[in-house]
């Protein structure tokens, strides 16, 4: 019988990869615990601490955000105008 993987969500991901770097028990009590594969948690470990310098990079993260939700919202108004345009050339010439 095949067994189908289990996918986990990046916050238990994130849980059991803080429980590992803690280091309090072994990774193969962890293992028991959160019921994963050893590898599992050693890769995920590994991606935590590889990818932890990206979180304080770029401090303006939350203004780009904005920036881009106004640009967006730009383009929003941008396009809303042009259909009302187009629906009125499109009545002008009778279609």
């Amino acid at each position: 019988m095949m067994r189908t993987r289990k996918k986990h969500n990046p916050a238990f991901k994130a849980k059991v990869a803080l429980a590992a770097v803690r280091g309090d028990r072994t990774i193969a009590e962890l293992a028991s615990e959160f019921g994963v594969h050893p590898n599992q948690i050693y890769n995920w470990k590994k991606q935590l601490l590889d990818g932890a310098a990206s979180v304080f990079e770029g401090g303006g993260a939350a203004a780009e955000g904005v920036a881009s939700e106004a640009q967006v919202d730009l383009l929003y108004r941008q396009i809303g105008q042009l259909k009302v345009e187009n629906d009125f050339l499109a009545r002008k010439l009778g279609k």
